[in-house]
């Protein structure tokens, strides 16, 4: 059976050192001199490495400019392509919304009211797409807000009954006078409200946002 040698360890005997050849030069563990040159060469060469290491300054600047450089062009390509999400401004002037009648022609008020008798209330398309009265006044022009035909209880849209002058829903039997001001419940709040602007004889319709003449309160839809 084949012996292995035993390590050379500080406790051994020198008869042990001997005859394992511990203290034969070239197996004996480097001297003190060579650590310390050895040593020396890696402080010098740690000390070259770290001054070709960039600042802080250097580094901050050359990601600023890389990410100058990568965000530009993102930037200029992400544009078009954002665009194409947004709808295209609604006709109309100052941010306003052109009625649209039911086959998705604009409204004018003369041709609204050789339609439309006084005291007519019917539904165009309003802001929000919402289905929204037109009222025609006495004098054969269009007054000057527009009803939003949403019912403020579960949304039902409700219909004019104009042998009692008033609209009544439906669905829950919530009814709201001939201005939409609600006067049974169960729903809680009076029909919105929207301003109506005659543009080139365009019905505009815009967001109201003032006080409601009906409650003196401020307007819960705005």
């Amino acid at each position: 059976m084949m012996a292995f040698a035993a390590p050379c360890t500080a406790n051994l005997a020198p008869s042990q050192r001997a005859r394992l050849g511990c203290d034969v030069r070239g197996l004996a563990k480097p001297s003190v001199r060579a650590q310390r040159r050895a040593a020396a060469g890696r402080v010098q060469a740690s000390a070259i490495a770290a001054e070709d290491v960039p600042d802080m300054n250097k580094r901050v600047v050359m990601n600023l400019l890389l990410a100058g450089a990568i965000g530009a062009p993102v930037a200029l390509m992400a544009v078009p392509y954002i665009g194409f999400f947004v709808p295209p401004r609604p006709a109309g002037t100052g941010g306003g919304l052109t009625a649209k009648d039911a086959l998705g022609n604009d409204v004018t008020q003369s041709a609204w009211v050789k339609s439309h008798q006084p005291g007519d209330h019917s539904l165009v398309q309003g802001l929000k797409s919402d289905a929204t009265y037109l009222i025609v006044k006495a004098d054969s022009t269009i007054e000057k807000y527009g009803l939003n035909a949403v019912c403020t209880h579960l949304g039902c849209v409700v219909p004019w009954v104009g042998t009692e002058n008033k609209f009544k829903c439906p669905c829950h039997g919530s009814q709201y006078n001939n201005e939409g001001k609600v006067i049974r419940g169960p729903a809680p709040l009076s029909l919105a409200l929207a301003h109506i602007n005659i543009n080139d004889d365009l019905v505009v319709f815009s967001d109201w946002k003032e006080t409601d003449f009906r409650t003196g309160k401020d307007p819960w839809w705005a």
